[in-house]
């Protein structure tokens, strides 16, 4: 009888612990592997040879979970960590949460977050870029010189977020920041880094296009008034290959000065699937002006993986970056994920695993 009811009470502990967990996932994924990079902009540097973590998607650990509020409406978080598993240092500048981390309410009428977030802007470029913003092969490597944190931004804080339902296929999401980076100044009547973005986009079928608005108010007495990006793209999936296309205004408009800085991208990519293989293919092209002084990037990159099953791949990639002479701030260099933007380094290999759970 004492062994029964021992039974039964572990039973019921096991089955309300699973039951009080059932709607919280742990998630995350893991990347090593091998990096090249050579012909550096700096002429008497040498190449460089690196094991790094983080090539082809940063490494993350995340929790996310939802709660039934009844009435069609949930609530909703996300919490995602970034590390190097090669050093098992944090990313993000050392943050807890520093991927993304974020609480909202998702029914009927779409879904409304607040938190850190991706922006609009580099949800939508991440997803149509063949490489996915990973590997040497990534759009963001020509994008826009380096500043390109302003003009190519990723993530904002003190952020809130709102995504439409999907009508036929079209949604509408739109983004506030009161400040992009860090924690709000004192003195509301003072520009912080506000950050105000809309995305439109249709999705049905074969077809995934966009337009998105980014603008960011910068702070005072940083020099900058405001920088502007204007984007259209998408993708095009043919079945045995996908097209994939975006073009890109972005402008800094700088206090005191008639001088603006303007900066024209655009990408044509390719991915063809053939079973569990993919090879993919991207053109980047990059210019920038800026008080009648020119430079320009082109980037052009191979890619191929290998899916060994559900959540474990394997990848390689090479991409090739031409600078152009002019006297202007350097345009691009072959960074990933993780790793190496800004370093200089103007052709770059890499192949490595990545594994998911």
């Amino acid at each position: 009888m004492q062994k029964k009811l021992i039974a039964l009470a572990v039973a019921a502990l096991a089955s309300g612990a699973a039951f009080a967990q059932s709607n919280v996932q742990i998630y995350g994924s893991i990347d090593m592997g091998f990096s090249h990079r050579g012909d550096n902009i700096a002429d008497d540097v040498k190449s460089q040879n690196a094991i790094d973590s983080g090539i082809s998607a940063g490494n993350r650990l995340g929790f996310k979970g939802t709660e039934d509020l009844g009435n069609g409406l949930k609530a909703l978080f996300t919490m995602e960590a970034g590390y190097t598993a090669d050093v098992g240092n944090h990313t993000q500048g050392g943050r807890l949460f520093g991927r993304q981390v974020f609480v909202g309410l998702t029914g009927g009428f779409g879904t409304a977050i607040a938190g850190r977030l991706y922006t609009p802007h580099y949800s939508f470029l991440s997803t149509i870029d063949p490489f996915k913003a990973g590997t040497v092969g990534r759009y963001n490597n020509t994008y826009g010189s380096d500043i390109s944190g302003l003009l190519d931004p990723v993530r904002v804080d003190n952020a809130v977020a709102y995504v439409s339902p999907s009508f036929s296929g079209f949604n509408v999401t739109a983004a506030y920041s009161n400040n992009a980076d860090g924690q709000e100044a004192v003195g509301n009547g003072s520009q912080q880094n506000r950050v105000y973005a809309i995305l439109p986009r249709y999705t049905n079928g074969p077809i995934d296009v966009a337009l998105n608005y980014h603008q960011i108010k910068a702070a005072d007495g940083s020099g900058v008034d405001d920088i502007t990006n204007w984007l259209v793209g998408g993708t095009y999936d043919f079945g045995m290959a996908k097209l994939a296309a975006f073009y890109s205004s972005n402008k800094i408009d700088f206090d005191n000065t008639s001088d603006d800085l303007k900066v024209k991208n655009w990408m044509l990519g390719v991915t063809v699937p053939f079973g569990k293989h993919a090879v993919m293919g991207s053109y980047n092209y990059s210019k920038a002006k800026l008080a009648g002084s020119d430079g320009k990037a082109k980037q052009w990159a191979l890619g191929y993986t290998y899916s060994l099953s559900k959540r474990t791949n394997v990848y390689a990639a090479y991409a090739d970056i031409s600078n152009d002479d002019d006297d202007f701030v350097r345009v691009a260099d072959t960074g990933d994920s993780t790793n190496a933007a800004g370093a200089g380094y103007q052709n770059g290999f890499q192949f490595g695993v990545k594994h998911t759970f």
